[in-house]
């Protein structure tokens, strides 16, 4: 790890020794030190890179305030993974099926703006009943309360997102650990469009408040909400809220890639399982202190703690174990991360180069998912070697299938 101790500002502490990090993502790291609530320093995960206000792969610890652009409008993303007792032959020959019939459980990708008839959302008068229940038993009663108190917010695209996938860099994978050949599935996605809209929203409430305060900031996306205000708590109320969304959503999904592999494999027992944010707020104490702990791109790491850290689409994964390092806020890396911006990638890869990187693996090979090719991402290899002192690997995986939103 790396110290860097800066002048008038939070130190920043590094684990990237080996990993690319860019200029603007450590401008982005200083502008955040510079913030006068943050506490002792900032922590940089080794898949740090340029994010909206932020750096994606950054853990941020604060005294009295919170700063919603740091945890971002996909507010509770993380992932989901799970290991059976099935074996890699099992699989073998059907994974063009295994992604068919996933595709056809899960709602995925994004069409029509987003609005009616969207093939990334449940049709409203059609929805599942496990859906229904999910939203009816834990989330309905506070959205319509958050909804209400903030007409600002627009309340479409919500239940009818619960159980869905989405797009980007979000997945549904089917993999075999390298070692013993057990399979494994893994879900990535988050709060979908109602975390999104509560968000952005908030963000934009205190970039407002700072304007209408006149508060100096490094820059106005780093706008911040003050515990002793009362726009703070709503806020709160929101994120926690958009966590449990995509807690939940992440949950209903497993149910249903348990489904497409029973119809294509045949029964099976699911053996161990892990299910973790990597985009959230919480409230930990750390170096005896109460904080606010903000995960961007983060996965909380505690001794003994399960976690998730995935490569790119062709390249391994891993499940490891925190070893609790108080100087990352008890935190590790939450995958490999981006290397270049999704524009840069769809400019200098061609279809031909992702199918190469993607040889084996059955998953879409056309050009709108070029952006999410192997060699986008740092290589994940480098990333675990940078935080050797924050987890241990347990499990490597490697992918039979990858759909993409």
């Amino acid at each position: 790890m790396n110290r860097l101790q800066l002048k008038n500002s939070a130190d920043i502490c590094m684990w990237t020794d080996g990993v690319q990090v860019e200029h603007e993502a450590m401008q982005q790291l200083y502008n955040v030190a510079k913030l006068p609530f943050i506490f002792d320093h900032v922590s940089v995960m080794p898949d740090v890179h340029a994010g909206v206000g932020a750096t994606i792969g950054t853990v941020v610890a604060t005294q009295g305030a919170i700063v919603p652009s740091i945890a971002g409008v996909d507010l509770g993303c993380g992932m989901i993974a799970v290991q059976t007792n099935l074996r890699k032959e099992d699989a073998e020959g059907r994974g063009e099926d295994l992604l068919a019939a996933i595709e056809k459980m899960i709602p995925h990708g994004r069409t029509n703006n987003g609005s009616s008839g969207d093939e990334g959302s449940w049709d409203l008068g059609n929805t599942p009943n496990d859906v229904l229940k999910s939203w009816n038993e834990n989330l309905g009663d506070v959205f319509d309360e958050i909804c209400k108190r903030h007409p600002g917010i627009t309340p479409h695209n919500s239940m009818n997102h619960l159980g869905t996938l989405g797009s980007g860099n979000h997945f549904v994978e089917i993999c075999y650990e390298v070692n013993t050949h057990e399979i494994w599935y893994m879900i990535h996605s988050g709060s979908r469009g109602p975390g999104n809209r509560f968000g952005q929203y908030f963000i934009s409430q205190a970039k407002k408040q700072a304007k209408i305060n006149k508060i100096d900031l490094p820059q106005i996306d780093l706008a911040y909400f003050e515990e002793s205000e009362e726009s703070f708590h709503h806020y709160l109320e929101a994120a926690m809220w958009s966590q449990e969304f995509a807690r939940l959503n992440r949950e209903l999904m497993r149910v249903r890639v348990r489904k497409a592999i029973q119809f294509v494999i045949g029964d099976f027992e699911e053996t161990k399982s892990f299910n973790c944010h990597h985009n959230y707020i919480s409230r930990e104490r750390h170096f005896g202190y109460d904080l606010w702990v903000t995960r961007k791109g983060a996965v909380r790491a505690g001794l003994g703690e399960g976690g998730i850290i995935p490569g790119s689409m062709g390249a391994k994964s891993y499940i490891v174990t925190g070893l609790g390092c108080e100087d990352s806020f008890c935190s590790s890396s939450h995958g490999a991360g981006r290397l270049m911006s999704r524009t840069a990638a769809k400019k200098q890869f061609s279809v031909e180069d992702h199918i190469k990187a993607t040889e084996g693996i059955v998953c879409r090979k056309d050009f709108d998912v070029i952006d999410e090719t192997p060699a986008a991402y740092k290589d994940i290899d480098a990333v675990m070697a940078a935080q050797k002192d924050l987890v241990t690997p347990i499990h490597t995986l490697t992918q039979i299938v990858c759909m993409k939103g």
